[in-house]
């Protein structure tokens, strides 16, 4: 089985998402060779792991995570809505989540933005890539079609993707046209023709989110290359794990892009 399970925000489907816990249970299956995360800039400028703009819905807290400092989102409980064996997590710093899965898994890094909304994410992002040296581990995507391209003017060696949950006719010659390698994309938008393009022009596929065994399979069918992002590991060991025997551990391939 070609297709790589891509775990969307950690074992998001029985943890809480973008937590610690969520993330290390993405790495204790070994089918799972990629971890997609979502990361902003406190107001203090640290790049923080959090999907939404407010804390609100995965936190006990209130309020922007650009009008919070990192102490005060430190604070916050990150756990307790997914369950009370959860209590205690914590937002995570990107520092903490790069360290925790050097080694192990690749990490599809979203920059989660707006316009003008963190002037300096996509720096503080690839100054802590550096830092780790994982620059060839990673690949940032974006909705935001500036945050790509100021991060492949910071740094030309960097992977960029494109995030769309739609399939316009020109979304070939924009990727091109912002030198992107990767394209995540709304599985109902993928079909094999495109999908067979993108990988004739050197972009790697991603579909999401893909929680079904039905929609896994019909995107195998499609192309060996599409990786599949999925809240549930466990549904995409159950479709396909008995057709894995690969000859080197997940973790120490070699990743093009």
């Amino acid at each position: 089985m070609d297709n790589l399970c891509v775990a969307h925000r950690g074992f998001s489907a029985k943890a809480p998402e973008n937590t610690r816990t969520a993330i290390q249970m993405a790495m204790d299956e070994p089918f799972v060779q990629w971890m997609e995360i979502d990361v902003q800039l406190t107001q203090d400028g640290v790049p923080v792991v959090i999907h939404d703009y407010s804390v609100d819905r995965t936190t006990s807290g209130k309020g922007k995570v650009k009008d919070l400092t990192w102490q005060q989102i430190r604070r916050m409980d990150a756990g307790e809505w997914k369950g009370r064996q959860f209590r205690g997590e914590q937002v995570p710093s990107l520092d903490e989540v790069l360290q925790l899965v050097k080694g192990r898994l690749k990490l599809n890094i979203e920059l989660k933005t707006s316009g003008n909304m963190y002037p300096n994410l996509e720096e503080a992002v690839l100054e802590r890539i550096h830092a780790h040296r994982m620059l060839a581990d990673v690949v940032l995507t974006s909705f935001e079609p500036k945050a790509l391209i100021k991060a492949k003017e910071l740094d030309s060696d960097v992977n960029t993707g494109l995030i769309i949950d739609a399939h316009p006719r020109n979304l070939l010659a924009r990727l091109k046209q912002m030198k992107c390698s990767f394209l995540s994309i709304g599985f109902s938008h993928l079909d094999a023709a495109f999908a067979s393009d993108l990988v004739k022009n050197g972009i790697t596929p991603m579909a999401w989110t893909v929680d079904d065994a039905k929609s896994m399979r019909s995107l195998a069918r499609m192309n060996p290359a599409i990786m599949i992002c999925t809240n549930r590991p466990d549904t995409w060991s159950q479709t396909f794990i008995h057709k894995i025997a690969p000859k080197v551990p997940f973790w120490r391939r070699k990743w093009r892009f």
